[in-house]
């Protein structure tokens, strides 16, 4: 029985030693390979229209934005070195009777002295939207953004009735609480 044990100790003893001296040590380290990302040609936002028709200071009014790549604005660039075409809006308010009550193009240095130096240089004017009318007002929202990115600078645009517009840097939040009268009124007896 002890012979048989040692017989046994003696081959697995052996077969560990082959086993392990099959095995060369290798100096290589595997790691990722960091694909170097080659800018691609320069990327255009799509063009859109957006047209409504409001009632504003008791009358009708027509309100049209337009967007467009601006192939002769200056380009923008990202950490990567890829390119991307800034925009150019225009926005336009007819009366109801066809007439131009108000019509300007804006781009991105239109806005400039309410964007920090790094929106200045690698910002797109992303967007400008109608919000609302606020009584002798047409207010609508604009954003300077991050290429592909959520970083962004909101602004808001006021038209006042007498044609002038005025720019500031949004501070409000878009969420809306419930006031508590509207939680009471949610809320379900006896629960």
């Amino acid at each position: 029985m002890k012979q048989q044990v040692s017989i046994l100790l003696l081959a697995v003893m052996g077969l560990t030693l082959v086993a392990c001296s099959g095995k060369k040590k290798s100096n290589d380290i595997i790691t990722e390979r960091i694909e170097k990302v080659e800018p691609k040609a320069p990327v255009k936002m799509q063009e859109y229209t957006d047209e409504r028709d409001v009632e504003w200071i008791g009358k009708q009014y027509h309100v049209a934005i337009h967007r467009q790549p601006g192939d002769s604005l200056p380009m923008v660039k990202d950490e990567y070195g890829q390119k991307y075409v800034d925009n150019m809006f225009t926005m336009a308010v007819s009366r109801q009777d066809g007439s131009v009550f108000f019509s300007r193009s804006l781009t991105k240095r239109s806005l400039a002295q309410f964007l920090d130096d790094d929106y200045r240089k690698t910002g797109v004017f992303e967007g400008l939207v109608f919000d609302r009318v606020d009584g002798d007002y047409l207010v609508f929202a604009a954003s300077v953004g991050h290429p592909q990115s959520d970083e962004y600078i909101p602004l808001v645009l006021r038209l006042s009735r007498m044609g002038v517009l005025s720019i500031k840097r949004d501070t409000q939040m878009d969420t809306q609480a419930p006031t508590s009268d509207e939680n009471d009124e949610n809320d379900e007896d006896g629960v």
